[in-house]
């Protein structure tokens, strides 16, 4: 299995973590289809590792469990489907020298809906998840609000209900994240990367500053920060095991698990169960830690049983 590239988090009570012990039952009865003839899209489960129907629908490390939503889509371009319709409009008006317009206009698209869709090619998409039964967090390897809010709707459909709710910081992000910048007030353990980005608060289309692969401490920084410049997004290293880029969000992006981290994983397997057990267990570990750190520093309480 492959790393996660990006976290994008929401929490559940621990009610909702009692519920999700039928996990694997549950996303067992919602697997993947394949996309019918006639269906723009599906949505369903797949297997995080291996390819086969018979393969575990999830994979559980200790209080760690790892899912995968998976999806096919039609490609089939409205500008495509625009085209066949005026050239259809085109002939009629031609041999038959009158307009098509309403209930006739909107029948002749479905007809070539029905002509196209067959054809069409399809993109399959998989996005990873886990959930940390123990701490109540879910962990959607995506920057998208969108795309994890779908894979939540999936997972809310297959077990009935699903009430994970997003982050509600204590403290806010982005004036954090410009003190730690401009002040050097990084919690231990923290340390600045080589990217951020800035931005003019008063305005919603102020000016944007990048910096990357430079000194976060450079006088060209400091600048923007004393004309009242505020971080949005801020790389750092996490105990020089993991690298990021946090944004005023919470989502963390461009994560990236370094040598140090990487050193746990061993080098060899007696299978490929084996490596993804490993991988998924050295993933959760690091991340449990980070996420651990990041609940203390913003003020990410869980939700209570209510």
């Amino acid at each position: 299995m492959p790393f996660f590239k990006n976290l994008t988090l929401f929490r559940f009570s621990p009610a909702v973590a009692k519920d999700l012990q039928r996990l694997d039952e549950t996303l067992n009865d919602h697997r993947l289809r394949p996309c019918g003839p006639l269906e723009m899209f599906t949505k369903g489960f797949v297997p995080p590792v291996g390819r086969e129907e018979h393969d575990p629908i999830t994979q559980s490390v200790r209080h760690f469990t790892l899912l995968t939503v998976g999806g096919e889509d039609k490609m089939l371009p409205a500008a495509v489907v625009n085209e066949e319709l005026q050239r259809k409009i085109r002939k009629i008006t031609e041999q038959e020298g009158r307009k098509v317009v309403g209930r006739e206009r909107k029948r002749l698209k479905e007809d070539i809906l029905t002509e196209l869709l067959p054809r069409a090619f399809v993109r399959s998409s998989r996005l990873p998840a886990y959930v940390d039964t123990k701490s109540g967090w879910l962990v959607l390897d995506t920057s998208s609000r969108k795309s994890a809010e779908d894979a939540i709707s999936q997972i809310r459909e297959a077990l009935g209900s699903f009430p994970a709710v997003p982050l509600a910081p204590e403290e806010g992000p982005r004036v954090l994240l410009t003190d730690w910048l401009a002040n050097g007030t990084l919690p231990a353990g923290l340390a600045l990367g080589d990217e951020c980005e800035l931005r003019d608060p008063a305005t919603a289309t102020g000016a944007i500053s990048i910096s990357r692969r430079q000194d976060l401490g450079a006088e060209e920084i400091k600048e923007h920060l004393r004309n009242g410049k505020q971080v949005f997004r801020l790389g750092l290293v996490f105990d020089e095991r993991l690298s990021f880029v946090l944004g005023e969000d919470l989502v963390v992006r461009k994560l990236k698990f370094l040598d140090v981290a990487l050193d746990g994983l061993g080098e060899s397997f007696e299978d490929a169960k084996a490596e993804a057990d490993a991988t998924f267990a050295l993933l959760a570990s690091e991340l449990e830690r980070l996420l651990d750190k990041l609940q203390g520093w913003f003020g990410l309480p869980r939700p209570a049983d209510g």
